[in-house]
C-alpha cells in the first residue's frame, strides 16, 4: 500500500512540474490576402489572430510597399465583437510612406474578452504597381479584460502583385483577321 501511495504522489508531482513547465498557448498575429494579386485590381488583406485567450482589446501599425499597394481603408474584422460590444478604430493611412497607423478594437464594459481565433481587422488596398511589398507588423498590443498585455508571436511576409497579362500574340492576330473576313453576299 505504501509503494502505491509513493507512486501516485510521484505522478501527481510529476504532473504539476510538466504542467508548469508547459508553453503557454500560442498566440500569434499574422495576415491572409484575398483577390487577384494583379496590378490595378483590389486585393483584401485580413489580421488574423490565432490561439487568443480572453482578448480585450488590441492595436497594430501595419506597413507596406507603397508603390506596390495602395491603403483604401480599414474595417473591423468580426472576431472581437463575439465577446460583446465594441470601440473600433481604423487608424491612420499615409500611401506616401506606405503605413496603416494605430489600428485598434476595444470590448466596451466589464466583460470576458474574446478566446479563439479569427479576423481582427480588414484592409482593403489598390494594387497600383506590380511586385512585392513586405508586409510588416509594429506597435502590436494585445490586452486581456484585466489590460494585461498578452505575449503573440507576430507574423509579416510579403504580398506578390502580378503585371496586367498581355493577351497572346496569336490572340490578337486571330483577332485581327477575323475583322478582315467578309461574310460572303
Amino acid at each position: 500500500m505504501a509503494s502505491w501511495q509513493a507512486w501516485k504522489n510521484s505522478i501527481g508531482a510529476a504532473l504539476v512540474l510538466g504542467a508548469m513547465a508547459a508553453p503557454a498557448a500560442a498566440q500569434t498575429v499574422s495576415f491572409t490576402t484575398s483577390g487577384p494579386g494583379l496590378q490595378g485590381q483590389p486585393l483584401g488583406l485580413d489580421v488574423r489572430i490565432t490561439g487568443v485567450v480572453d482578448l480585450y482589446a488590441f492595436q497594430f501599425s501595419l506597413s507596406f510597399n507603397p508603390s506596390v499597394l495602395q491603403a483604401v481603408g480599414v474595417t473591423e474584422g468580426p472576431f472581437l465583437p463575439t465577446a460583446g460590444g465594441t470601440f473600433f478604430g481604423p487608424g491612420t493611412i499615409n500611401n506616401t510612406t506606405g503605413i496603416v497607423s494605430f489600428a485598434f478594437d476595444s470590448l466596451v464594459g466589464t466583460i470576458p474578452g474574446a478566446n479563439g481565433s479569427g479576423i481582427l481587422a480588414h484592409i482593403d488596398f489598390t494594387t497600383p504597381g506590380a511586385g512585392t511589398s513586405p508586409i510588416t507588423f509594429s506597435n502590436v498590443v494585445l490586452l486581456n479584460s484585466a489590460l494585461v498585455d498578452i505575449p503573440a508571436t507576430i507574423t509579416g511576409g510579403s504580398i506578390s502583385v502580378s503585371p496586367i497579362p498581355e493577351p497572346a500574340a496569336a490572340l490578337l492576330l486571330a483577332a485581327g483577321l477575323a475583322g478582315l473576313i467578309r461574310p460572303a453576299a
